[in-house]
C-alpha cells in the first residue's frame, strides 16, 4: 500500500508554529462567559427533533499523577469523591435528557477524563444503566461506545464486564514501554499489562482497539521509540494516536516535575515523528491525520476512504454533524450551533447544580462566518481538499470574493509545498499533511488577532 503522508523534516522544521489543534472551531480560548446555561437550552430546543446525539461523560478522578498530563483531572485515593460525583453527574444527565427528549438515539458515546476505570464496575454499570434509561441508544451494532482506560485500573474480568455493560471500543493510554521512560513521567506499566488488557478485550468482543503513544518524553530517543514501536506493532491495535508532548510546565503545575535536561532535542524529536510515520505506515497503517493511525479496514480509514470522516473534541470520528452532549465537570458541548464548556472545579459544578441549573460556565454562538468557515476546517483535517463549488452551494457564498485574503495565503503555502491550488479547490499534498493545522490557521479569523497573540503564545502547542 502506498503511504498517505510524506515525511520531509527540513519543511517541518521551517513551517512548523504553535497553532490549535481544532478539535472545534472557533476554539475554546474563544469561549465567554456571556454564553450561559439558558442559551444552551434554546440551542438544544431549537434543533431538529429526532437528530441523532453524541454523548461525552467526563470522570476527573485518577490514582495517580502522570507527570505529561494536560487533562483535568483530580488525584484521590479517597473514593467516597468518586461517588458524590456520580451523585451530581446523574443529576446533570438527568437535565440533559429532558432537553434533548424530542431528539433521535444516542449513536456515539465516549467516556474520558481523567481516568474512567477509577470508578468501580458497580458504579459504571448503574452509571450505564443510568443513561440507557433516561436515553435512547442506537443497537451495538449501529452505535460506537468508547471508553479510555488505564491498563493498571483493570483485569480481564473488568474488560470482559465492560463489553457487557455496552462498551464496544477501547482506548489504552501506553505511551510509551521503555522502562526508564515510563519512571520519568511517573507511568510505569509493563509491557504484559497492557498485552493482556488487549488479549482481553478481544477476547470479550471489543470491535476496535486503540493504543495512544507519546512522543518527546523524557529519556525517549529513537532507540527507545523503536522498541516501543516493535512491541506496538505487534500488539497489532486497529488504531494508533501518536502525541506530541508539548512541554508547557507554565501552563500544567505537573510538568514541572519532568527534568528539562531529560527531554528529547528538537532534532531528536522529529526523527522520532519520522521514525513512527515510517514504521506504521510500512505495517499497513493508514495516516488519517493529525496525531493518528488506522488499519485500512477500521471504520476510521473507511469513513475518510468515502467523505464522512469527522473531527470533534474526541478527535476523529465515524459519525458526522451530529450534536454532542457532554456531563461532567470541564466537559464541552456542542449543539446547534453552539459550544458551551462546564465549570471545570468540582465545587463550582456541584454549586451550579444544587441551584437547579445546567453547569454551564461559558461558550459561544457560531456566526454564519464561523459556521462556513468551521465546515472548511473540517473538510481540510479530515479530507486534505477542498471543493470551492460544493462551499459555495452548501454556505450561498462566492469563495473567491469571500477568501480572497485567504486564497493569497494559500499560493504562499502552495510555494511551499504544502498543498496544490487550483481554481475550483486545492488538493494538500502528501508532505503537506503533516502541517494541516498550518493550512487550516488561514481559515480561523480568530487566530493572530492582537488580544489573542499572548494567548497562542502560551497555549498553543506547535504544529510539529
Amino acid at each position: 500500500m502506498h503511504p498517505t503522508v510524506d515525511f520531509d523534516p527540513e519543511l517541518i522544521s521551517r513551517m512548523s508554529q504553535r497553532g490549535p489543534r481544532y478539535t472545534s472551531y472557533p476554539t475554546a480560548d474563544r469561549f465567554s462567559a456571556g454564553f450561559s446555561a439558558i442559551d444552551f437550552a434554546a440551542a438544544a430546543w431549537g434543533g431538529m427533533p429526532g437528530r441523532p446525539l453524541s454523548l461525552y461523560v467526563h470522570v476527573p478522578f485518577c490514582e495517580s499523577l502522570c507527570y505529561y498530563c494536560a487533562c483535568n483531572k483530580i488525584i484521590t485515593h479517597d473514593r467516597s469523591k468518586a461517588a458524590k460525583y456520580l451523585g451530581y453527574l446523574v443529576r446533570e444527565i438527568d437535565m440533559q435528557a429532558s432537553l434533548f427528549a424530542a431528539c433521535g438515539p444516542v449513536e456515539q458515546l465516549h467516556f474520558g477524563g481523567g481516568t474512567p476505570t477509577y470508578l468501580s464496575d458497580a458504579q459504571m454499570g448503574a452509571l450505564m444503566d443510568f443513561l440507557r434509561s433516561r436515553f435512547e441508544f442506537a443497537d451495538d451494532e449501529a452505535g460506537e461506545y468508547s471508553i479510555e482506560i488505564d491498563p493498571r485500573t483493570v483485569d480481564a474480568g473488568r474488560i470482559h464486564s465492560l463489553r457487557r455493560q455496552g462498551f464496544n471500543r477501547l482506548s489504552l493510554g501506553v505511551q510509551d514501554f521503555d522502562e526508564d521512560v515510563q519512571r520519568a513521567v511517573n507511568r510505569v506499566q509493563p509491557e504484559a499489562m497492557t498485552r493482556d488488557a488487549i488479549a482481553a478485550a478481544r477476547a470479550a468482543g471489543f470491535r476496535s482497539v486503540s493504543i495512544d503513544l507519546i512522543y518527546g518524553l523524557p529519556l525517549q530517543n529513537l532507540a527507545t521509540m523503536s522498541r516501543t514501536l516493535d512491541k506496538v506493532i505487534d500488539a497489532a491495535p486497529d488504531r494508533i494516536s501518536v502525541y506530541n508532548y508539548a512541554h508547557m510546565p507554565q501552563m500544567f503545575k505537573s510538568q514541572k516535575l519532568i527534568r528539562d535536561e531529560d527531554l528529547p532535542d528538537g532534532a531528536t524529536k522529529l526523527a522520532m515523528l519520522g521514525l513512527c510515520i515510517e514504521r506504521l505506515c510500512a505495517a499497513g497503517y493508514v495516516y488519517i491525520g493529525m496525531d493518528h493511525f488506522a488499519r485500512p479496514d477500521d471504520e476510521l480509514a473507511l469513513a475518510q476512504r468515502n467523505g464522512t470522516l469527522h473531527r470533534n473534541f474526541q478527535g476523529y470520528s465515524t459519525h458526522a454533524a451530529i450534536d454532542t452532549v457532554a456531563c461532567g465537570v470541564s466537559a464541552i458541548s456542542a449543539v446547534n450551533g453552539t459550544y458551551s464548556q462546564n465549570e471545570k472545579s468540582l465545587e463550582a459544578y456541584y454549586a451550579r447544580l444544587d441551584e437547579g441549573v445546567l453547569p454551564v460556565a461559558r461558550g459561544f454562538r457560531l456566526s454564519a462566518d464561523d459556521l462556513a468557515r468551521r465546515d472548511i476546517i473540517q473538510q481540510l483535517m479530515c479530507n486534505f481538499e477542498l471543493d470551492f463549488g460544493a462551499l459555495e452551494q452548501r454556505w450561498g457564498i462566492d469563495f473567491s470574493a469571500g477568501f480572497a485574503a485567504e486564497l493569497a495565503q494559500l499560493a504562499a503555502l502552495g510555494a511551499e509545498g504544502l498543498l496544490e491550488l487550483r481554481p475550483d479547490g486545492l488538493q494538500v499534498s502528501r508532505k503537506g499533511r503533516l502541517l494541516i493545522r498550518n493550512v487550516c490557521m488561514v481559515f480561523d479569523k480568530y487566530f493572530g488577532m492582537p488580544e489573542a497573540v499572548p494567548l497562542q503564545r502560551l497555549r498553543y502547542s506547535r504544529t510539529i
